[in-house]
């Protein structure tokens, strides 16, 4: 007599998914401490903008990166203009 287990088949048929952990996009507020976090009269960097100019655009600028840095987020792909 053979005795045939069901579970065994099921196993074999199942695919494995490893999905990567979902982090959520960036908040605004994270946008802001990182402005803030900015150190004053250091060297610019390769975008020549000196952290001053960031910190003093206030709410406007704040918004407008973190729009910039979302639609990165969301899109897994740098401006080509940056490549």
């Amino acid at each position: 007599m053979i005795l045939q287990l069901s579970w065994v088949n099921d196993v074999r048929q199942t695919d494995l998914h490893i999905a990567e952990p979902l982090v959520p996009a960036p908040i605004a507020f994270e946008i802001e401490m990182t402005i803030e976090e900015l150190k004053r009269h250091k060297p610019s960097g390769n975008d020549q903008i000196p952290a001053e100019m960031i910190k003093a655009g206030g709410r406007t600028i704040h918004s407008e990166i973190h729009k910039l840095t979302n639609s990165i987020w969301n899109k897994e792909k740098l401006p080509k203009k940056w490549k």
